[in-house]
């Protein structure tokens, strides 16, 4: 059995990652001061779930944007940055707390300036684990970033617990600090190799652009998006409304919400060191119906039974359920991703699961402060198991064998006139000659070579035949500019779209002649 550890035998993972830990737990703690802060205020339902809002916020605002900033620039030196302007802000946030200079609103925006922080950082973070282990090792490294988050959960909350408790928020504010410097000395330890990559960086606006269109014309990643929406969404209320349930339903203090909240982080660390054979042992659609099953049966136990060793025991397999399924979706996405892409398109994954958590946490705070606490985890649950209920119309599909490495295997364009990269639209025309008999096989093998192409930077699609020579097949796509096909020339194809276009040419009289329409001299 492959060891779920396998990972951490690397000296560049392991350092990075217990300097994630670190940042996470800091994470963690600040979520619990902030939310143990404003849980005294007349309307601590809407403060405690507007505290997870604007933490959440950033993330689903920049997360795309971060990760074309993080495929275009250094991704060490990003994280290096943002980790020490964190820390700066930190700090400034722990100074006013102890000088008592923290109404709730500005608690607020101090939230929403960390949050943007975690939203430059987390993209990043996903798209750099690939350069420090194999792609073998790819499942389990994204277990132990959920393992990670998962002990974040668990020590985080238990610490602040405590510390709210005997020293007061600030000291949790000055730890969460303290992380992010960290994080950036375990950065300025990691000698990074050079990256190579296309000659000319991508810019941002068509780089946003770029992560965009990968992600539309990608089905699997689509499906995937879709779970993790129906799965968070009902899920967000544990993580919005708890502190509320812990004070009022079950008349804990800040160190009893911390071991409700290390309930869910045992669950889930349990459930990370399984992930080894419930991988094998089950598909994920199979993971999604049993962890959706699991989290709605431990929503109504906190809604119907309100005994703290009750609630306390549940939140063991909720946890556990959690992050089996944020894994699994994780890994997936590890795999489907080609490298070039690989920060767009976590940055979409971070835009959907944070929005999913943000406004789902928004929502059961405002049907809490309508219809009350056990109503709300009543229709979150219900909400939970609609949701598992279209697994069958909306099943996941994991392509673990597929090729995501870069595939150069376009000839370089010949053409005799010399097109600034700016120049576009650019119209690329590919013609064959098909037999009568292999004509319907060529035009379905064709509907894969239409996702590569817009995928990979065309905006539009189209194939034709020859009405006066039925055998001549004219394939005909548009991409931005000449750098965007450019770039389709330097590595943004992958194994898997060479093999589907093998597929078609397979089919035909020979390769395709290809020729490339530019835009005319507006001059001339």
């Amino acid at each position: 059995m492959d060891s779920p550890w396998a990972p951490l035998r690397g000296r560049v993972f392991r350092m990075l990652w217990v300097a994630v830990l670190a940042g996470n737990v800091g994470t963690w703690m600040q979520t619990v001061g902030a939310q143990w802060l404003v849980v005294q205020e007349p309307d601590a339902a809407t403060w405690t779930s507007l505290v997870q809002t604007v933490t959440m916020l950033p993330v689903l605002l920049l997360a795309l944007p971060a990760g074309a900033i993080a495929d275009v620039l250094d991704r060490r030196r990003l994280l290096l940055v943002v980790q020490v302007v964190l820390f700066l802000v930190g700090g400034v946030l722990t100074a006013l707390t102890v000088l008592d200079l923290m109404p709730p609103p500005l608690l607020l925006l101090f939230t929403f300036l960390l949050g943007v922080g975690q939203a430059l950082t987390l993209p990043t973070w996903q798209a750099v684990i690939p350069e420090v282990v194999s792609r073998d090792e790819l499942p389990a490294a994204s277990a132990l970033g959920a393992v990670n988050t998962n002990v974040a959960r668990s020590a985080g909350p238990a610490v602040a617990g405590l510390l709210v408790a005997h020293v007061g928020p600030a000291a949790v504010f000055g730890l969460n600090a303290f992380s992010y410097g960290v994080f950036a000395l375990a950065l300025l330890f990691w000698r990074r190799r050079p990256r190579r990559g296309p000659s000319h960086p991508e810019r941002f606006g068509p780089a946003v652009r770029a992560g965009g269109r990968f992600v539309r014309y990608s089905p699997d990643v689509r499906r995937l998006l879709i779970r993790v929406v129906l799965f968070v969404v009902p899920g967000s209320v544990v993580w919005g409304l708890l502190p509320v349930v812990a004070r009022r339903e079950l008349g804990l203090g800040a160190g009893g919400y911390g071991g409700l909240l290390a309930a869910l982080g045992v669950g889930a660390i349990a459930g990370a060191l399984l992930m080894p054979r419930v991988r094998r042992a089950l598909s994920a659609n199979r993971l999604i119906v049993l962890a959706g099953l699991g989290y709605a049966a431990a929503l109504l136990v906190v809604a119907l039974v309100p005994d703290e060793f009750a609630v306390t025991a549940v939140l063991v397999p909720a946890g556990a359920g959690w992050m089996c399924l944020v894994s699994r979706m994780n890994a997936s996405l590890q795999l489907l991703l080609p490298n070039w892409v690989r920060a767009r398109g976590f940055g979409i994954y971070q835009v959907v699961f944070a929005g999913a958590q943000a406004l789902g946490a928004l929502l059961w705070g405002q049907v809490a402060e309508a219809f009350g606490l056990p109503a709300t985890f009543v229709a979150a649950a219900v909400v939970m198991l609609l949701g598992t209920a279209t697994v069958p119309w909306l099943p996941v599909h994991e392509h673990d064998d597929a090729d995501r490495s870069p595939a150069v295997f376009w000839a370089e364009p010949h053409i005799m006139l010399e097109p600034h990269r700016d120049d576009g639209p650019v119209l690329v025309t590919a013609t064959y000659r098909v037999r009568e008999e292999q004509a319907g096989g060529f035009v379905e093998a064709m509907d894969a070579v239409r996702l590569t192409r817009l995928r990979t930077g065309a905006t539009r699609w189209g194939l034709f035949r020859d009405g006066e020579d039925p055998v001549r097949f004219v394939e005909v796509y548009q991409v931005p500019t000449w750098e965007d096909h450019l770039r389709q020339h330097e590595g943004r194809l992958t194994g898997s779209d060479e093999q589907a276009e093998k597929r078609a040419v397979a089919l035909a009289e020979g390769p395709a002649e290809v020729t490339h329409l530019l835009p005319t001299d507006k001059d001339d």
